[in-house]
């Protein structure tokens, strides 16, 4: 009986199991799915990454993260989460996220556009006022060392009770650089 009753339990968990596919797959993907690494190419992003930009320094540490729910597309995912600090040329750290549990990052990967083969992240930064943007990121080199980092900060409504409302448009915080070259560290 005790025979029957495990081989019933290990059926139904692999009949339940989600499909996998590709993180190069560009069609739908069906809720409680897989989008997975099968090829391995995430790691070559990960680890720190540096440059510099407006007399600021930037450093961004990638990391791999796999089989992370997406809660938008109801789906498990491998993909890339940022955190950076910025400092100006004395060493002042103007932005520090790097510190934050990888849950609580800032930047999330979307993955791999079919037209130009960049890979796509979202930034979200609740602590400026709900700044957002997309960043497509590319290898320039063959030996992966030089990542190409374009950011498009989308248009955010400044509510009131955003801290820097008052600000002229050109006095509002920069953290993020719009396209640089980071050379890995």
């Amino acid at each position: 009986m005790k025979n029957i009753f495990l081989l019933v339990v290990i059926i139904i968990s692999i009949s339940c199991r989600s499909q996998t596919y590709p993180l190069r797959n560009f069609s739908d993907i069906p809720e409680n799915s897989y989008e997975k690494d099968t090829n391995n190419e995430l790691p070559a992003y990960e680890g720190t990454w540096k440059g510099s930009w407006n007399n600021k320094i930037i450093y961004v540490s990638i990391k791999k993260m796999t089989n992370k729910f997406d809660n938008t597309l109801k789906y498990y995912k491998d993909c890339l989460i940022a955190k950076f600090k910025v400092t100006d040329l004395n060493g002042l750290i103007l932005f520090d996220n790097t510190n934050l549990a990888d849950n609580q990052a800032k930047i999330e990967g979307g993955g791999f556009r079919k037209v130009d083969n960049k890979y796509s992240l979202i930034y979200i930064d609740m602590d400026l006022c709900e700044r957002s943007g997309t960043i497509l990121i590319n290898f320039t080199d063959s030996t992966k060392t030089k990542l190409q980092w374009s950011y498009s900060q989308d248009e955010n409504f400044i509510e009131p009770d955003c801290f820097y409302y008052s600000y002229a448009p050109q006095d509002y915080p920069q953290p993020l650089p719009n396209n640089i070259v980071l050379t890995k560290q």
